[in-house]
């Protein structure tokens, strides 16, 4: 299984799936979702590594950063389909 990685809060392009959990990367937030198992085997393990290593990523971003006590999402606009 190849090692999946992403640069928190670097861009607006990235997103990972372990099992049916979804990482998706933007600039003012990680967003995960889904469900994962980790079993007890192999394929488990290097799921757990591959979750850690992400949260372990995020962590170190935010850590290094003087962060302010809550940031304001701004959801995205919905516009009308030009194809309809």
């Amino acid at each position: 299984m190849s090692k999946k990685i992403i640069s928190p809060f670097q861009n607006e392009s990235e997103t990972i799936q372990i099992g049916d959990l979804t990482v998706e990367n933007r600039v003012d937030r990680v967003s995960i979702y889904g469900s994962i198992d980790i079993t007890r085997d192999k394929e488990g393990l290097e799921n757990l590594r591959q979750l850690k290593a992400i949260l372990d990523l995020i962590a170190v971003e935010l850590e290094r950063t003087e962060l302010p006590d809550k940031i304001a999402v701004v959801e995205p606009e919905t516009v009308k389909n030009p194809f309809e």
